[in-house]
């Protein structure tokens, strides 16, 4: 399902998942990065408020990214599945330079989305070099794994996250948002003991993870990125408790990165802002 996104696909745009309530009002850094990304005047974001049922929802972010001086903003509402297969909807689709994922529920995204000709296209157009990004449930929707709900708390506990196919651009990172203001280490580490593969991006509000083609992750916003690392985990009981029992994890590398801190993917190198990481 994912395109491949390994430190040679440099033709990929950005994939820039935010972790909610990023600032609409004031400084409004994570969306000025990404109409800047988008090309700015000369821009084209395709907004898709699917998650979302406010009707208002997709008519707020073309108004924001219009104070942001994009060139054009295309509202594709995406509200069933017959809408996800609509010639004149996907030729707008592909003609964008950046596709953003409104807030909402997962869930829908999922459902509505996933395995159409809208979800396809997307792929297709981020392999060819357009950003696409997600805030909320958007974000949580753009990797391969998706968490489509679970618990709150800090202790990871058997059966206290429940995941879904997400969108597949990419298969290393499992997201989860709003991520210190409802307490998810807990779901985000269990998330990631189901298979110690995909590195755990706990986004705060107001915060996001701006993923470029070479696999370097940079941190914007006001908040933190929690980076759980689960690759030289050395034991974990998972498969042996039983459901709400806590669950073992020895040997995961955690990193909390601020504003303009970055993390490597490939290498699973962290550095924060102004400090060279390892090696350079």
């Amino acid at each position: 399902m994912s395109p491949e996104t390994g430190p040679d696909n440099l033709s990929r745009g950005y994939i820039v998942p935010i972790g909610g309530a990023e600032d609409k009002v004031g400084p409004e850094a994570i969306l000025k990065r990404f109409v800047q990304l988008c090309g700015g005047r000369d821009g084209h974001i395709a907004v898709i408020p699917t998650a979302s049922e406010l009707r208002s929802t997709g008519r707020r972010y073309e108004e924001l990214f219009k104070s942001l001086r994009i060139g054009k903003v295309s509202i594709l509402t995406f509200e069933t599945r017959k809408q996800c297969e609509d010639p004149e909807e996907l030729a707008i689709l592909e003609k964008a330079t950046g596709v953003f994922l409104t807030g909402g529920s997962q869930l829908r995204l999922g459902t509505t989305i996933g395995g159409t000709s809208a979800a396809k296209t997307i792929r297709l157009l981020s392999e060819r070099g357009v950003h696409v990004g997600g805030t909320s449930a958007g974000a949580a929707f753009l990797s391969e794994h998706m968490i489509a709900f679970g618990e709150e708390g800090s202790t990871p506990r058997a059966g206290m996250v429940t995941l879904a196919p997400g969108l597949g651009l990419t298969n290393r990172i499992v997201v989860d948002q709003h991520f210190r203001q409802r307490d998810r280490l807990g779901r985000l580490l269990t998330a990631i003991a189901f298979n110690p593969f995909a590195v755990g991006v706990g986004l705060d509000e107001d915060t996001a993870a701006f993923i470029a083609p070479d696999e370097t992750l940079e941190v914007v916003g006001s908040g933190a990125v929690t980076v759980v690392d689960p690759s030289r985990i050395e034991y974990s009981s998972l498969d042996a408790a039983k459901v709400g029992d806590p669950v073992s994890l020895l040997g995961v590398t955690l990193h909390v990165i601020i504003k303009g801190g970055v993390f490597n993917l490939h290498s699973r190198i962290a550095s924060a802002a102004g400090v060279p990481a390892e090696g350079e």
